[in-house]
Order: C-alpha cells, then sequence, then structure tokens
C-alpha cells in the first residue's frame, strides 16, 4: 500500500482554507473513488485526471486509488483540486519522488491534454500559502494574479508533464510571475470635462473627501452620471493592503482580476434590474455581488427609484458596517463592503419636475408615488442630498478654460482625509457616534443653527451625526480646527430631501 499528501487551497469567500490531497494506492479492482465532501465538479475531476496523466507520458495505476479531501467537513467545488490529485497519484505510484511534494501547495483545473487552466481564487490563494510558509504552484494563465502577493511566493507551470519533471528533478519548467503592473491612470474620466455645475462638483469633493454617500436628484441631460463617474478619480490612491483587497475581490469573482488595473479603484454600475442577490452576493454557494465588488471603490445606482424597493433596503446594512454577511442553509460567507455609495434620480416621473418650459404635468400624488419607492430609513442613510440643474445653453457652449481637473481636487482631498485619519483613523463618515461627539463639536454659532435645522427639518438622530460628519469634511477641507456656522450651514444644505 503507498500513501501521499499534496496540500492545496479550497475558497470560502475571500479566504482560501488549507486541503490536503492524500492518496492511497490498494490492491482490488481498479477504481478511483473521491471523498472528503467533494461537490459535482470535484467528482468529475476522475475523468479529467486519468486522461491528463496518460495524455502527459505517465501511467495511471490499475489499482484501487482512494482520494481524500480533508478537513471532510469542507465544501469542496471547481476543478481547482485537479493538478494536486494528478500528482498525488504520480507520487504514491512512485512515478515521482514524494518527498518533492514537501514546501508547496498545487492549485490548478486540468484539460484532458494535462495542460493546466487558470482557476478562481488565484491571488487569496498564493497570499494564504506564503503565510504558511509554502510556495504555491498554479497555472500560467494565474500568474499576473499571483505575482502581485509579492517575490517568491509563487511559480506557474502550463502542463502537468512540466510540473511532474521538476518535482523529479529535472530541468526545472516553472516560471516565477512577472511583477505587478503600473496602475492604468489613463482610464479614469477627468472632472474638467464637466461644464458648469459647481455646486456639483462642490459636492463631489466633498463626498471624496470625507467618504461620504452622496445622492443627486435632478432631471435627465443635467450631468448626474458624468459627475458620479468622475468621483473615483478624486479619491486618495489606495495603499498596497486595500489594492490587495481589491484584487482579491476581483480574483475570485466571475470575470477575474485583471492585472492592468492594479492599484486602481473599482467603479461599479449596476443597471436597476439588478436582483438583491447581484447586489449583495449570494447564491448557493454564496459570491460576492455589487456592493462587495465595488469595495474600496464607487458603487453608482443611476434611476434610484427604479429599483425594486427590496432591492434596495438590503443596502441598509452594509452601508452602515462596511461588510455584508451572506448565509445558507450549508454555509456561511463574509465578504467587505465598504463601498462609497452614489446614486441619482429624477424629481418626477417623467424628469422635468421645474423645468421653465413648463412640460412636467406630473400631480403631487404621482410624484410623492414615485419618491416613495425610496425608503424613509435608506434616505436618512444617505449623508448628501444635491439637487442637480439643468445647465444652460450658454455654459454648454462655452469652453472652460479654467476648468480644475481630477488631480487638482485630488490634491486637496488628500490633505483633508489626511487629517481625519490623523485624528481619528479613518474617514469621516465613519465616525462612531461616540467619535462624532468628540471630533464634530460645533461652535457656539454653528451649534444654535443646527438646533435651529432640527427645530426645522425634523432630523433624526443619524440625520444630525451626518450633518454633523459633513461639516467636519467641510471644515478638513478648509483647514479649520474647529466647524464654523458656514460648515455647517453648507453641510444643512446638502440634505435637500430632508426638506420634503
Amino acid at each position: 500500500m503507498a500513501l501521499a499528501t499534496v496540500y492545496s487551497r479550497a475558497q470560502t469567500g475571500l479566504i482560501a482554507p488549507p486541503v490536503a490531497v492524500e492518496v492511497d494506492l490498494a490492491g482490488g479492482l481498479p477504481q478511483l473513488a473521491i471523498v472528503g465532501l467533494p461537490e459535482t465538479e470535484v467528482k468529475e475531476s476522475k475523468d479529467r485526471v486519468r486522461a491528463a496523466i496518460t495524455n502527459s507520458g505517465y501511467q495511471f495505476p490499475t489499482r484501487r486509488i482512494t482520494v481524500n479531501l480533508a478537513p471532510a467537513d469542507l465544501p469542496k467545488e471547481g476543478g481547482r483540486f485537479d493538478l494536486a490529485i494528478a500528482l498525488g497519484i504520480l507520487a504514491a505510484s512512485g512515478q515521482i519522488p514524494a518527498d518533492a511534494l514537501s514546501g508547496h501547495e498545487f492549485l490548478g483545473e486540468l484539460s484532458l491534454s494535462g495542460a493546466l487552466r487558470g482557476v478562481r481564487g488565484a491571488l487569496p490563494a498564493t497570499l494564504a500559502a506564503a503565510a504558511a510558509g509554502r510556495r504555491l504552484v498554479l497555472p500560467a494563465d494565474n500568474g499576473g494574479e499571483a505575482a502581485l502577493a509579492g517575490d517568491d511566493t509563487a511559480r506557474t507551470a502550463s502542463h502537468l508533464a512540466d510540473v511532474a519533471t521538476t518535482l523529479a528533478g529535472g530541468e526545472t519548467q516553472w516560471r516565477t510571475p512577472s511583477p505587478e503592473p503600473a496602475k492604468n491612470a489613463a482610464a479614469v474620466p477627468d472632472l474638467a470635462e464637466v461644464r458648469g455645475q459647481p455646486q456639483a462638483k462642490r459636492a463631489l469633493e466633498i463626498a471624496a473627501a470625507g467618504g461620504h454617500s452622496l445622492l443627486m436628484i435632478g432631471p435627465p441631460g443635467a450631468g448626474k452620471t458624468m459627475l458620479a463617474s468622475r468621483l473615483v478619480g478624486l479619491l486618495p490612491p489606495l495603499t498596497r493592503d486595500e489594492a490587495l483587497e481589491v484584487a482579491a475581490i476581483a480574483s475570485i469573482s466571475g470575470g477575474g482580476f485583471d492585472p492592468a488595473l492594479w492599484g486602481a479603484r473599482p467603479f461599479r454600475a449596476p443597471h436597476h434590474t439588478a436582483s438583491g442577490v447581484a447586489l449583495v452576493g449570494g447564491g448557493p454557494t454564496p459570491r460576492p455581488g455589487e456592493i462587495t465588488r465595488a469595495h474600496r471603490g464607487v458603487l453608482f445606482l443611476d434611476e434610484l427609484p427604479e429599483f425594486d424597493r427590496r432591492v434596495l433596503e438590503v443596502l441598509r446594512e452594509p452601508l452602515e458596517s462596511g461588510h455584508i454577511v451572506i448565509s445558507r442553509a450549508a454555509r456561511q460567507a463574509e465578504f467587505p463592503a465598504a463601498f462609497q455609495f452614489t446614486a441619482a434620480m429624477n424629481p418626477c416621473p417623467c424628469g422635468y419636475q421645474g423645468d421653465a418650459s413648463g412640460r412636467c404635468h406630473c400631480t403631487p400624488e404621482r410624484i410623492e408615488r414615485y419618491r416613495s419607492r425610496i425608503s424613509g430609513p435608506l434616505l436618512d442613510r444617505i449623508d448628501m442630498h444635491l439637487n442637480v440643474a439643468p445647465i444652460t445653453k450658454k455654459v454648454l457652449m462655452a469652453p472652460e478654460p479654467d476648468a480644475e481637473c481630477s488631480s487638482v481636487v485630488q490634491a486637496r482631498v488628500i490633505g483633508a482625509r489626511r487629517r481625519a485619519v490623523e485624528r481619528s483613523g479613518g474617514a469621516n463618515a465613519a465616525l462612531a457616534p461616540g467619535e462624532v461627539d468628540r471630533h464634530c463639536t460645533p461652535g457656539t454659532e454653528a451649534a444654535r443653527l443646527i438646533e435651529r435645522a432640527i427645530d426645522r427639518l425634523g432630523l433624526s438622530a443619524r440625520g444630525y451625526h451626518r450633518i454633523l460628519r459633513v461639516a467636519r469634511t467641510i471644515a478638513d477641507l478648509a483647514g479649520h480646527g474647529r466647524i464654523e456656522e458656514p460648515d455647517i450651514a453648507e453641510a444643512i444644505g446638502y440634505r435637500q430631501l430632508d426638506r420634503g
């Protein structure tokens, strides 16, 4: 009887738990059995592994083969264990030395010819293997992701024969993944392209500096979508750890991670027909949704009232907590969701309420029914509400030679964000109620102003705290140590929907 153990990695949310692939060869009728809670895709790997070993020039043992994927209570899915199973069979049958497997982990799906195909979640697996003190060997298709984990943490190969030859002591066929690429900064739209809208540009700057959520209300063609798409270019650059988080999320998502986007903040704009599962994630095997794919970036919902109300209500928890927990009968997964929420809507069903041409004929009842599609608790969680007026013909046709570009505004945003981090350790939008009391104390005149606003607007406690957080950001942009009356006045001006 022969036994070999090969290490690999499963995928559960953003976590890549270790899996020991134990292969036992015993006497009896030829058979290959896989145990250890494998799903259908894993069970099908027996046929792929058999053909890959044979077509790679090795002998498939005509014995009773048992493959155990430990731990047995961890669900296993996909073809990610194909390479480890094939190497375990070759090691147990003596075709490659079993001691050569130590210090390595293996991940990859096999084609019938023995070629290696890429898998999801290569970056989290590479980071986890490096933390465990082992080097991960994976397909060449995943080399760009693996390189992001750092030097000497991974090796790539293109074929099962290349991996086996290297382990057998022959000429090495493994490759070191290429270093991480530079950020593709040219793809970020510039704020200077937006004509007019000085108040909206100011609101974008405040939202970027404090990490505040923003709702823009205006008629079609006012530039709401154009403004929202430029918010991501105003945010501070990602740190290396934050960039790794973003890349790891993309790695486990359906499309995978594009190394050319390393260091770029994500911008997600799902269509209003998106379901709740598409937005927050889920499925039989929990997958990240749009809010997780927008982590450390911007989530933009255009035509906000057109989204199903039940879909919008699922945003309430992640807007407060910065993460989402997806529970299913068999498993549970937690995903990060620290996104910057931005949305846009029309003022009425036809979109032209208040237009000088008088083409809006919406009744007050229709307007109220349209706006009531967004619940009060969700609106209360949005820091800034802004009316975006249509631009005039003169502004549209006249060039703006002195329009500020995104890099100029970003420099001010970085300075304000740095003051907030030095003071409280994070962005102002993330301040807890106790931290608001410590860091957002208004001056005497400012306190009187916000007291009058509470009485006139009927602000909730959450709305009161959000005004203070926005005012704290405005003061940071101006370099004020204390919140003054103009800061509070401007912050109150960004609570348009509290006016009814």
